[in-house]
C-alpha cells in the first residue's frame, strides 16, 4: 500500500448506544488504546446523533487519536425539515467525518444518487470529510451489474466535486449482500471492486488524485479477517458495523489491521 494513503478504520454504530453506553464503550476502548501508542491507522467512531456530545466530550478530554463522525446529515442549511441535522450543526460537536450514502439510507429512506451528491457537496462546503458509501446488492452482482451500479454511484455521487474535495473524501465500498450478514466478500472480490473504483476516480479526477484517495471495505469485517483484507493493495481501511459495538472487538480489529501497515 502506498505510504501516501493512511488507512482509516471507522466504527459505524448505526442505531445503537445512547450517551450512557457511549461513555461505557469509550472508557474501555480508550484505555485499551493507551496500551499501544502511535497507531499507523486513523481511527473514527460514528455514534448516533444523541451520543455525539458525550463522545466529543470524552475524546476531547482524553486527547485520544480518535476522530468523531456523524452517520448522516441534511443537504439543506436550515428550514422546515423536521428531524434533520445540518452539516454546520455537526461542526459544533467537533465532528470531522460524516457517513453519506450508506446502503441503509439508500434502501430504507430512498436516498438517490442525486440526493447523496447534494449531501457530499454540502459536507465539503462545511469542511467536513465525507465517508461516501457505495455498493451493489446480491441480485445486481449475480446479474453482472457490479460495474454498472458502482459506475453510476461514483459518477453521479461525485459529480461537481473538485480535486481538493476528493483528497478529503473517503470512499467506502460495501457490498450490500455482505453487510450484517456474516458473509464477507473474498479478498479477490473486494480487491477487484476497489481497483475498479479507483480506476473510475482516475477517469474523473486524474490518476494522481486516485492514487491518494482512500477506499475502505465494509461488510462483516471482523478482527479475524481485518488483516487479510488490509493486505490488498487497493483496500485502505474498513467501515465496521457489528464488530465495532464491543470495545475489545473493535480494538482487536484495529490492532490486527494496523499490524499489516507496520510490516
Amino acid at each position: 500500500m502506498p505510504t501516501t494513503r493512511k488507512p482509516i478504520l471507522a466504527a459505524n454504530w448505526k442505531m445503537n448506544k445512547g450517551p450512557a453506553e457511549t461513555e461505557d464503550f469509550l472508557k474501555s476502548f480508550l484505555q485499551k488504546l493507551q496500551e499501544k501508542k502511535n497507531f499507523p491507522c486513523e481511527i473514527v467512531i460514528a455514534p448516533p446523533f444523541v451520543s455525539l456530545a458525550k463522545a466529543a466530550e470524552m475524546l476531547s478530554a482524553s486527547n485520544a487519536p480518535v476522530q468523531l463522525a456523524a452517520q448522516n446529515a441534511s443537504q439543506y442549511d436550515a428550514g422546515a425539515y423536521t428531524g434533520e441535522t445540518t452539516m454546520l450543526m455537526l461542526k459544533e460537536f467537533f465532528v470531522h467525518y460524516v457517513i453519506l450514502g450508506h446502503s441503509e439510507r439508500r434502501a430504507i429512506y430512498g436516498e438517490s444518487d442525486e440526493v447523496i451528491n447534494a449531501k457530499l457537496k454540502k459536507a465539503r462546503e462545511a469542511h467536513l470529510k465525507p465517508i461516501f458509501c457505495i455498493g451493489e446488492t446480491l441480485a445486481e452482482r449475480e446479474g453482472g451489474k457490479l460495474e454498472e451500479v458502482l459506475g453510476r454511484q461514483i459518477t453521479v455521487g461525485l459529480d461537481g466535486l473538485g480535486e481538493k474535495d476528493m483528497l478529503d473524501t473517503v470512499i467506502a465500498y460495501e457490498p450490500v449482500w455482505a453487510i450484517g450478514t456474516g458473509v464477507t466478500a473474498t479478498t479477490e472480490q473486494a480487491q477487484q471492486a476497489h481497483a475498479f473504483v479507483r480506476g473510475l476516480v482516475a477517469k474523473m479526477f486524474g490518476k494522481e488524485v486516485a492514487e491518494k484517495v482512500r477506499i475502505q471495505y465494509g461488510g462483516s469485517v471482523k478482527p479475524a479477517n481485518a488483516a487479510e483484507l488490509m493486505a490488498c493493495p487497493d483496500i485502505d481501511g474498513a467501515l465496521v458495523g457489528g464488530a465495532a459495538l464491543d470495545p475489545q472487538s473493535f480494538f482487536d480489529l484495529v490492532k490486527n489491521a494496523c499490524t499489516v501497515v507496520e510490516e
